[in-house]
């Protein structure tokens, strides 16, 4: 009998539970001037029926409720005062709304808490791509001096009495955005989104050019551009890569998933409001070798601006309540 890649995990209303392995559409591209047929459009942006777990790393029940109680106890960082909830708060779409992280000796960071929603999903993680996979991300910023200063030895001497460290990854694999008015739209019902709405969507896969970089139904490619934000020795996944010139000011597009509760926006949290983002797409950010070819003046009038925005505000769900577990003293 072949053994089983990897492990996948059904999304029901009832919960979590084992389900068969099924594929993820990949976004396609799309013309920045043709709006498209609105119902073939909506086939693709349906969400997944089950969670994907690797096969080094396989769900278990066991293994994700460790995983929770780690994700929430500050044992993790070297004061013993910061957790991965601190920064990864779950009140706040499992980021921390401010504009750069601040680290476990209060300095900010150079770079804005992502959320973690929909992680499970995610390669090449970190605005710069730098980790690898889920699990490494659960080690980095723990092990940084500059975040939870926790050392690995240390590290693994705190925890000889918890075992099974990799389970961090399991939990977060199982944070999952919420159902959104737009995913009931997608699902058939007509009345989820408003008309202004419904012509956001059209201008977002159409004029405005989004879904080039924002597809599928998590609303990201899982890649690098630059779209004309950062600038001087901040260059992201220019860092990695020194002689691409595509990948200088490079980060990684975040999902849009509850955008609308994550201001500020951009890696560097430089953007307070969605108006603003809209704003800057629509000039078309600095103008260089590195930019994008997706990103170029878009000439939105103040209707088609205020349809967008409309449209962005459907993929927001509605707010869970994520009880924090007992750790273990």
């Amino acid at each position: 009998m072949r053994k089983p890649r990897g492990t996948r995990l059904a999304l029901t209303s009832g919960g979590v539970v084992f389900a068969v392995t099924m594929a993820l559409w990949a976004g396609a591209s799309y013309s920045s001037d043709a709006s498209g047929d609105r119902a073939s459009l909506q086939k693709k942006y349906q969400r997944p029926a089950e969670i994907p777990f690797p096969e080094g790393d396989t769900y278990s029940e066991a293994k994700s409720k460790l995983g929770k109680i780690l994700f929430f106890d500050p044992i993790l960082s070297g004061s013993k005062s910061r957790s991965c909830a601190t920064c990864h708060n779950p009140g706040l779409s499992w980021a921390d709304g401010l504009p750069r992280a601040i680290g476990e000796k209060q300095a900010a960071l150079p770079v804005r808490t992502p959320t973690i929603l929909n992680v499970a999903w995610g390669e090449q993680l970190g605005w710069d791509g730098h980790f690898r996979n889920l699990e490494a991300v659960a080690f980095g910023p723990i092990g940084s001096p500059k975040n939870m200063n926790m050392p690995e030895p240390q590290l693994i001497q705190r925890l000889t009495a918890i075992p099974g460290y990799v389970a961090l990854a399991t939990y977060e694999r199982s944070i999952v955005s919420s159902q959104a008015p737009f995913d009931r739209w997608i699902k058939g019902d007509e009345s989820a989104m408003s008309e202004p709405a419904k012509r956001g969507f059209d201008l977002f896969n159409g004029k405005a050019n989004c879904a080039s970089c924002h597809n599928s139904w998590a609303f990201t490619d899982g890649s690098f551009h630059d779209i004309g934000v950062a600038h001087g020795n901040d260059i992201g996944r220019g860092k990695l890569f020194p002689k691409s010139v595509k990948l200088r000011y490079a980060f990684k597009t975040p999902t849009l998933r509850d955008v609308a509760r994550r201001a500020p926006y951009m890696h560097d949290g430089s953007v307070p409001t969605l108006n603003a983002v809209i704003d800057l797409y629509n000039r078309g950010g600095i103008d260089r070798p590195s930019r994008a070819d997706e990103i170029k003046p878009l000439g939105l009038s103040a209707n088609e601006k205020a349809d967008l925005i409309a449209f962005l505000q459907t993929l927001t769900g509605q707010q869970e309540s994520v009880s924090e577990p007992p750790l273990p003293r």
